[in-house]
């Protein structure tokens, strides 16, 4: 009786035959299954066609398990698993260079794009037979990850440009922590940092980056006011500045960089305990301030 062959190309000895020689047969069926269980094969293409062939009792590229496409084809490679009767499973990876499409039959093909992959089955149906993407079958939706969320609303993540508003995306603030709303903006309420300052020295610095609303209370003379970190040219900023004299009256220096309506600064307020409130504004970057007097001599 003679041998028969898998769809793989595997040979069967029939009983009683090739004594002998059988061990050679067995060894090349050994290392067709292991072809066909771990075998990653580079499959060189040209051209526009190719034909993977997997041949009866021999090592042939049809067996591989992972076929990786490569070479350089003059344009889409239309790739034919032959014979048509022989039923595989292959992860095909393309990095050719062009879309490769795999066919068995009349049945239906699958494209695989440059630089993609997927996991593909034929069917071994002979003429007819087709070749199947099960790729798309394996895709985890969001509901199997227990996620609520459509795929639009995830989306919403999907950021050009972190720290900048975009219509239908979530709002997110840059590596400073700063965020930059494109359109406008609307606050059911609308708050604003407060920091509490004090002088140094005399020097008394406001960090423009900290907050919008400082407060004071004196405990010496200011000589000078340091008005640090504005945003840059282009940007207004605002600040509000709340003076809270000392029991003893102290004195409070303007930088020439702030000026007033009428080109005089205001005198502080001398009784103890007396509140000034001020405003400085910028569009400069800070080279020029504009001073604008809230109150003075709260009690």
């Amino acid at each position: 009786m003679a041998s028969t062959y898998t769809s793989s190309g595997i040979e069967l000895i029939a009983t009683g035959e090739q004594s002998g020689t059988w061990g050679d047969t067995t060894n090349v069926n050994l290392q067709m299954i292991d072809r066909i269980l771990n075998g990653v094969g580079t499959i060189t293409l040209s051209g526009t066609t190719h034909t993977l062939t997997t041949t009866d009792g021999a090592l042939s590229d049809g067996q591989y398990r992972v076929l990786v496409f490569g070479g350089s084809p003059s344009g889409t490679n239309t790739v034919t698993i032959a014979p048509n009767d022989a039923s595989h499973l292959y992860f095909a990876y393309n990095t050719s260079g062009q879309s490769v499409v795999l066919t068995q039959g009349t049945g239906g093909n699958v494209t695989i794009a440059n630089g993609d992959a997927a996991i593909v089955y034929c069917d071994g149906a002979g003429a007819g037979a087709e070749v199947k993407d099960l790729t798309t079958l394996l895709q985890i939706t969001l509901s199997q990850l227990g996620v609520t969320a459509t795929a639009a609303e995830v989306n919403y993540n999907d950021i050009t440009t972190l720290g900048t508003s975009e219509a239908s995306k979530t709002l997110t603030a840059d590596a400073n922590g700063d965020v930059y709303v494109s359109e406008e903006f609307k606050a059911k309420s609308y708050n604003e940092t407060y920091a509490a300052i004090s002088s140094s020295s005399g020097t008394l610095t406001v960090d423009c980056e900290s907050a919008n609303v400082f407060q004071t209370t004196l405990t010496e003379n200011v000589t000078t006011l340091t008005l640090s970190n504005p945003p840059a040219s282009g940007t207004s900023y605002a600040l509000t500045l709340k003076i809270v004299q000392d029991t003893t009256a102290r004195t409070f220096a303007w930088p020439a960089s702030v000026s007033w309506a009428g080109g005089s600064a205001p005198t502080l307020s001398t009784a103890s305990g007396a509140v000034d409130i001020y405003t400085l504004y910028t569009t400069d970057g800070g080279t020029n301030w504009y001073g604008f007097v809230g109150g003075q001599e709260f009690a």
